[in-house]
């Protein structure tokens, strides 16, 4: 057993030391992030199941706070609001649950994060796709396979792995090192 729970470790290691291959993307996530906030405009984050945990995990760092005191951000998980989740699926179908919030919330200027492990869920490609007919930026966290709507994002992620757990462990990461560097970037200007 301990074998195996130090291969599971060297594999999450492994995973996040290839993380390294996509700074320079992360670093651009955070100049869209900042540039966001700056403008005055929010953060919508979705996904499903632990994805759904790690876009609430990230709203939460944004608008309470990272590492030192400041501001809140404007961020809002779209997994959260169990009524319009339930009346959206019962009424559109599960494939809307996002893309019903994004045409409600989001605006011209804001920033979309969806989360994927698959890159494949229709209700995160499809709150994409309504995120970028009302002109948001969109952000992509996915898997090493990418997404299938890539072409019409602003910016990719993709974890360096094709186990789901793996690239969730990399995408909470990724989300932390968004969040931190785009609080530092407000804080000093």
């Amino acid at each position: 057993m301990v074998e195996e729970v130090r291969k599971i470790i060297m594999e999450s290691i492994a995973t996040k030391e290839r993380l390294l291959e996509v700074s320079e993307t992360i670093a651009r996530a955070i100049e869209l992030a900042a540039e966001t906030l700056k403008g005055g405009h929010k953060i919508l984050l979705c996904g499903n199941g632990g994805s759904a945990a790690d876009a609430q995990h990230i709203a939460a760092e944004f608008v309470v706070r990272f590492t030192r005191p400041r501001r809140a951000l404007p961020a809002i998980a779209l997994t959260v609001d169990t009524s319009v989740l339930t009346a959206a699926s019962n009424d559109f179908g599960y494939e809307e649950v996002f893309s019903r919030q994004v045409e409600a919330l989001g605006n011209e200027g804001d920033l979309l994060i969806a989360i994927s492990t698959s890159g494949r869920s229709p209700n995160v490609n499809n709150a994409v796709r309504r995120a970028k007919e009302k002109g948001l930026k969109v952000i992509y966290l996915c898997g090493e396979r990418g997404n299938e709507v890539e072409n019409s994002v602003d910016l990719t992620i993709k974890a360096p792995s094709g186990v789901t757990a793996r690239i969730q462990e990399a995408h909470i990461t990724i989300g932390h090192i968004i969040v931190e560097l785009t609080e530092e970037k407000l804080l000093t200007g």
